[in-house]
Order: C-alpha cells, then structure tokens, then sequence
C-alpha cells in the first residue's frame, strides 16, 4: 500500500512539473521598452524622448506616455491593424490617416504641464477606446 501511494505522489509530481514548464514557455514575451532618450550633445539642445506607440483595432500601447516640460517628444506611430491616425489636440500633432502596417513619426515640444488625451480621430475609433494619456510634469 505504501509502495502505491509513493509511486503515485511521484507520478503527481512529475504532472505537475510538466505542466508547469508548458505554462512557462507558453507565455508571452516581455515587451522591450518602447522609449529611448536622446540626450543633448551641447547646451543649446533639449533632450528628446522617443516613443514606439502602435495602434490597433481600438487600442494605444502604450496606453500612457510620460515626459517633461520642455523636452522634445518624438513619437512613431505604427499602425498594427485597422486604418487609424494619432492625435494630440494640445500640442497640435497629428499624423497622417495610415493603413495597416504602416508607421508615421511626429515631434514636437512639449510647453505646458498636464495630462493630455492622445487618440485616433477616424470614425468612432475615440469612444471605442481608441485613446491614450501624454503626462507632462
């Protein structure tokens, strides 16, 4: 009887542990960071900040973009699925309406502190979620 129950808690055991490496490699990858910083070569430069953010049928990742004021933003937009734009009515950014698997880069200033909404202006994309937050501190 005791031969039995050990032959079984090694059998459970060994389950388990399968199952828990198959959970393991079957999960995502860790997305790199999408931001780089461009640090200024001389005094009279600002630092830039650039941003990979992509959008798709109604979502931004990322959702939020932080920055400083004064720093120069530099966003690319690649649009993963859909036909979509990105906006920022503050700042006055947009980039052109793109297809699926295209990519647009914006730069501007960033002059005043806030959070300010970026989103995807074609049809009702907005109200369906298709929209993120710049914060500017």
């Amino acid at each position: 009887m005791q031969k039995t129950i050990t032959i079984i808690f090694i059998i459970a055991l060994i389950v388990l542990a399968g199952s828990f490496f198959m959970y393991k490699n079957n999960l995502p990858p860790t997305p790199k960071s999408n931001i780089q910083i461009l640090t200024p070569t001389n005094s009279n430069e600002t630092i830039t900040q650039i941003f990979t953010v992509t959008g798709q049928n109604f979502s931004f990742l990322p959702a939020t973009i932080n920055a400083r004021k004064g720093d120069r933003v530099r966003i690319i937009f690649k649009n993963t699925g859909g036909f979509h734009d990105f906006k920022i009515d503050e700042f006055n950014v947009a980039t052109q309406k793109i297809q699926e698997g295209a990519e647009e880069t914006v730069e501007f200033t960033v002059d005043k502190t806030g959070s300010f909404e970026y989103y995807c202006s074609i049809g009702n994309h907005r109200a369906m979620g298709m929209k993120g937050t710049l914060i500017i501190k």
